[in-house]
């Protein structure tokens, strides 16, 4: 367990706005955002500061603490898909309490979150903050979860009422757990474990300078906040740590990253690409609206029983997991071509792309292929082996998903905000591995729970025979750490009903 803070180190100004660091200064950002001081120097050296048009000023802040499409530039065009890339930096950082938090506590909180935004503008020059609060949070409460306080306030399943929209996460069908004991992967087989914080802080930015510097003051590590003497947070001694998770998402940044690190796999990832597995998975509408993904829902999806004006009627819940990614595995030559690849990624019913004739070099096909709605029975017809490219059953990461994740009429009920990363945590050997740093809004744990499970829908791979090598992505990943988290709305982010209580 760590204090919450950051380095105190000076630097000099750099490549993209970024501080271009001496040694002692590099070892000490490498250990606030969680990282080797190799991935550190990596990522200032390849990843630049994008410059972006924004014209914000003005704009209030939203009640829905991720609504950040505002406050982003407008969709671009790679390889002829419309895209829209988020900032390039994002740290999830999951706290402990030290005690149960009080009024004044509460206080003191909500006018440190203030302080930020006052400090820095909510955009990607800046830094969005969402606050978030886990089980273990909620039970320090009167009562606990099975309190009369939780059970005025917190919505119930339409579907269930028996059941609140927030509970803690689960194992996925595919994960190394008890509960699934003929899932053994084959490089990584890490156990998953459901986490017990009390709250996580999700900062993202075009920096990791100024994510760096909103968590050494946010911990009463600095009295300085973007340059300004504003005195100390107040939160010192209160919240800990219990882990630092950077992603970064920008196109070629993997690529970049595997090369410079000697990675056996580099030339296959495509260097147009964000993500790890080569295909971008930021196309316009591939996300829901942020309505859509509270508690209250919105005229086209209603899942709880929250009304409008009720406290945490624009809350929502956000699923955190950590995933080792086996791209040895996944880059195999000559078993796994392109067309393989973006077989299991997408559909095979049939595939979006057949890629290139070098099926392997750059990737072996375009990055950025548009997210289609292949509507609920999708994934059924490529089990049942319809239309699919070899004739064979197989079930897509897509596909499987979009069982249950949109709306008749295409509507997704989500949000995703995740992306590489490139660490050592939880890997058996303490060697860094590439990672996707996964997190998604949704307006039930149920939801997510439901996603989850058609993901690897094990009742279509069952009943139609799908060899384990044709589902989907779930061979190449390994989940490790798993926890759901509540959202309230912007007005209750400190410390939500602890006024009540």
């Amino acid at each position: 367990m760590e204090e919450l803070g950051g380095s105190k180190e000076g630097a000099t100004a750099g490549r993209g706005g970024q501080a271009a660091l001496t040694r002692r200064a590099l070892l000490g950002r490498a250990a606030a955002l969680g990282l080797t001081a190799s991935t550190m120097g990596a990522l200032e050296l390849l990843g630049g500061a994008p410059q972006r048009a924004l014209a914000t000023a003005g704009l209030e802040l939203p009640e829905i603490q991720y609504a950040i499409e505002r406050y982003t530039p407008r969709a671009i065009r790679a390889e002829g898909v419309p895209i829209r890339p988020g900032p390039v930096y994002t740290t999830f950082a999951t706290l402990e309490l030290s005690r149960t938090p009080t009024a004044s506590d509460q206080t003191t909180l909500a006018r440190a979150l203030a302080t930020v935004e006052a400090g820095y503008p909510f955009s990607p020059a800046g830094v969005f903050t969402t606050v978030c609060y886990g089980i273990p949070y909620f039970e320090r409460l009167p009562g606990g979860m099975a309190g009369p306080l939780i059970a005025r306030h917190l919505p119930r399943l339409l579907a269930d009422p028996e059941r609140f929209a927030f509970e803690e996460a689960v194992p996925g069908p595919s994960d190394v757990s008890p509960a699934n004991p003929e899932v053994i992967k084959q490089r990584f087989n890490v156990p998953v474990q459901i986490e017990a914080n009390d709250m996580l802080l999700i900062l993202r930015s075009d920096s990791t300078a100024v994510i760096e510097d909103t968590l050494s003051w946010l911990s009463g590590a600095s009295e300085t906040l973007a340059g300004s003497q504003v005195g100390e947070s107040g939160l010192d001694g209160l919240v800990t740590v219990s882990s630092r998770r950077l992603m970064f998402n920008q196109q070629g940044l993997p690529r970049a990253l595997a090369e410079e690190q000697q990675l056996p796999y580099a030339e296959t990832i495509n260097p147009k690409s964000s993500m790890w597995m080569g295909f971008s998975d930021a196309q316009v509408g591939s996300s829901g609206a942020p309505p859509i993904t509270t508690f209250l829902g919105n005229r086209f999806s209603r899942l709880t029983s929250a009304r409008p004006g009720d406290y945490l009627s624009r809350a929502s819940i956000v699923h955190l997991s950590h995933l080792i990614q086996d791209l040895e595995q996944f880059y195999t030559r000559p078993g796994e071509t392109f067309t393989r690849r973006v077989s299991a990624m997408f559909t095979s019913n049939p595939p979006p792309s057949t890629g290139n004739a070098d099926q392997f070099t750059d990737g072996g096909g375009p990055a950025y292929i548009p997210n289609f709605f292949v509507g609920p029975t999708g994934a059924e017809r490529e089990a049942a082996a319809i239309r699919t490219f070899d004739g064979q059953p197989h079930l897509g990461h897509i596909s499987a998903l979009q069982r249950s994740s949109r709306t008749s009429d295409a509507r997704p009920i989500h949000i995703r905000a995740d992306g590489p990363g490139f660490d050592s945590l939880d890997v058996p050997d303490g060697s860094p591995q590439p990672k996707l740093h996964f997190s998604i809004f949704v307006p039930t744990s149920d939801f997510f729970a439901t996603m989850r499970r058609n993901q690897a829908s094990p009742d279509l791979a069952q009943q139609y025979n799908v060899p384990p090598q044709n589902v989907g992505l779930e061979r190449f990943i390994t989940a490790t750490r798993r926890q759901n988290f509540l959202v309230p709305p912007r007005s209750h982010r400190a410390f939500p009903l602890l006024e009540l209580a």
